[in-house]
């Protein structure tokens, strides 16, 4: 095996790695975030008509937060590593959901939840950049 296949395979396990990670960090954001608005709508001050919404925006945010950080591990091609933490994310509550409520179909909000989360993990995806550095090029003085 040539030393560059080492180091493209070493740079996809460390991508990866990254993703999960930024999906499980996505995951407690989420929750974080749902944990505040649960508490809103306890003390009266939020509506329990804005519960699906507010999940959604949590999903948005819990997204973003893990997509930078995915982003920021792999460093290349923000948009599908923010888009592949944002899929893992919607898997794990997806998981979640069916150990804890017996269902999680598409027609009980699981639409919503799908696209909350790969709108946030594109975002941080455009967001953060992760392409490679561009360097200035110093133009050759002709004599």
């Amino acid at each position: 095996m040539r030393k560059t296949e080492e180091e493209q395979g070493a740079k996809l396990v460390r991508c990866a790695l990254g993703i999960v990670i930024g999906g499980v960090a996505a995951l407690l954001a989420c929750m974080v975030f749902l944990l505040a608005a649960s508490l809103g709508i306890a003390r009266g001050l939020l509506g329990e008509g804005l519960m699906y919404q507010l999940t959604v925006v949590g999903c948005v945010v819990g997204s973003f937060i893990g997509g930078s950080m995915a982003v920021r591990r792999c460093g290349t091609r923000g948009l599908l590593v923010g888009l592949a933490t944002g899929s893992v994310l919607f898997l794990l509550l997806l998981t979640v959901g069916v150990l804890f409520f017996q269902s999680m179909t598409p027609q009980s909000g699981g639409i919503g939840l799908l696209c909350g989360c790969l709108c946030g993990g594109a975002a941080a995806g455009l967001l953060r950049g992760g392409g490679k550095k561009r360097t200035t090029a110093k133009k050759k003085r002709r004599k």
